[in-house]
């Protein structure tokens, strides 16, 4: 039986027929570069692509989550932190399926995938019981005529639940958002900003995945030689469409070709090597750890000189990325629940992060040597109360 070359070039005939020579003694055939293939930017295509598939992007998120969780949050009610609290009751045990610890994660890790966070409050005879973290793409805000959200919808199980943003005691929804320069309700992910690079990073590995299982073999040319005779213009396009469709794409590199009557395989494509294929995704890697604000050098990624070591690139995790986020979620409790819990507020103490005991060491010792503060004014500085 022939084989697909043969059929391609119409087989070997002895009776001369006429055919249009193709001008060239040479025919050579490159991939040519096609429009770039970006993932969805809607919120289930980022998670399946990113946070399910990408371990750069699952590591950052993990990590921030993980840190910010570490952080607890005091209550404090009259200018004294109160353990007993009913408020600090309820963040421990915000529901009866979760800890506070579980609901905080969660709603660390929706803001760095969503760019939104959602808690509800379960009101019993006026009072707030209970907490629960809400799906992000499951929540479309309902407007008013203002354009402000009146209610917020939650879709599940096939219908549509309207929650109420009247502050009896609390509005029922607390939103939190991320910047988004180009929407008034919902907020923009690090992950949203990383897609270039999350695409970049994942179609490298494909890449990388189909040139393992077709034996490492680089593209290359199909050179036609004079010796062989002419291809006709009809032979020349069936040619180059076979060539498009079943050797070129990430998923066949490295297909093997059977070659025939004059043909030559002539490999010219870059080597891994050659074309930076390493350092490429070290790059992608880096730009999405930047996205999320996690030094690069904590992911293991190399080639990132930016800081002396691993404890530099801890604490400025700490400073740039964990404490701005942990002390804006305390800051939105405070403000959603003070109200129902007699003015009480949500406070972050840090005090427990190693990463942070240089800068509390060195706030107390200038504290420490302000002569012209009282002891109450240099407790209330360092964080300690006014008496």
């Amino acid at each position: 039986m022939a084989n697909w070359m043969n059929r391609l070039l119409g087989g070997r005939s002895n009776t001369p027929r006429e055919s249009k020579a193709f001008a060239g003694h040479t025919m050579l055939t490159l991939s040519q570069l096609g429009p770039a293939q970006w993932s969805g930017r809607g919120y289930a295509s980022l998670v399946n692509q990113g946070f399910m598939r990408n371990p750069v992007v699952y590591r950052c998120i993990r990590l921030i989550a993980e840190a910010a969780n570490r952080v607890p949050l005091t209550v404090v009610a009259d200018g004294q932190k109160v353990a007993d609290h009913p408020l600090a009751e309820l963040l421990a045990r915000p529901n009866g399926r979760q800890s506070g610890a579980e609901l905080l994660e969660a709603v660390y890790a929706y803001l760095q995938t969503a760019g939104n966070a959602y808690l509800q409050a379960g009101i019993v005879d006026g009072a707030v019981r209970t907490l629960f973290v809400l799906r992000p793409d499951r929540m479309s805000v309902v407007a008013g005529r203002d354009g402000w959200p009146v209610a917020y919808d939650y879709k599940a199980g096939g219908r549509a639940t309207r929650i109420g943003q009247e502050p009896l005691p609390v509005p029922g929804v607390l939103h939190l958002a991320l910047f988004h320069p180009l929407d008034d309700h919902y907020g923009m992910a690090p992950l949203e900003a990383a897609q270039t690079s999350l695409d970049i990073h994942n179609a490298s590995a494909q890449w990388n995945k189909a040139l393992l299982d077709n034996a490492a073999r680089p593209s290359g040319a199909l050179v036609y030689s004079a010796a062989g005779g002419n291809l006709t213009e009809d032979q020349f396009s069936r040619l180059k469409g076979e060539l498009e469709e079943q050797f070129s794409g990430a998923a066949n590199a490295g297909r093997p070709m059977v070659l025939d009557g004059g043909l030559d395989w002539k490999a010219i494509a870059m080597s891994p090597r050659e074309m930076d294929f390493i350092e490429a995704r070290h790059a992608a890697a880096r730009d999405i750890a930047l996205a999320f604000g996690v030094p690069p050098m904590l992911l293991g990624i190399p080639g990132d000189n930016t800081y002396a070591n691993l404890a530099e690139a801890n604490r400025a995790l700490w400073r740039q990325t964990l404490v701005p986020l942990v002390v804006r979620v305390a800051e939105e409790l405070s403000g959603w629940l003070g109200p129902a819990f007699d003015g009480a507020e949500v406070v972050p103490d840090f005090d427990g992060v190693e990463a942070l005991a240089d800068d509390k060491a060195s706030l107390w010792a200038r504290v420490s040597a302000a002569d012209f503060l009282t002891d109450a004014e240099k407790r209330e500085l360092v964080g300690l109360g006014g008496t």
